[in-house]
């Protein structure tokens, strides 16, 4: 074999290790990829899941006629399992009752009701 052989076959040698770890590391980039989606994707759900549970119990509380749910702040915190009432209603009774509503509609949530009376 000559040396333009022998330099060739390295080359040649060269190249398909090369490619080979290019193959390995692409396999891996797509192999990270796949799991930073995944874990997109579940939290995208989480909020989406918070963002419906809020809007459920914030709807139900303006269907009940019983409470004036106007100055009433619906938030969730999907990771801790948790809807909070925040705002003022006009009574004792409202309070209760919106911890009520909060309560039924939000089936295993712990339910936070910090409104205030303002007459």
């Amino acid at each position: 074999m000559n040396t333009t052989q022998t330099l060739a076959a390295l080359l040649v040698l060269a190249l398909t290790a090369a490619c080979g770890n290019t193959a390995d590391g692409a396999r891996k980039d797509a192999d990270k990829a796949a799991d930073k989606t995944a874990e997109a994707a579940a939290s995208t759900g989480e909020k989406m899941s918070g963002a419906m549970q809020t809007t459920e119990v914030k709807s139900a509380l303006m269907a009940d006629t019983r409470v004036d749910a106007g100055d009433i702040n619906v938030d969730t915190d999907e990771a801790q399992k948790v809807v909070m009432l925040k705002g003022t209603v006009k009574t004792e009774a409202q309070r209760v009752l919106a911890g009520e509503v909060a309560t039924s509609k939000a089936v295993g949530y712990s339910i936070v009701n910090n409104l205030t009376i303002k007459p």
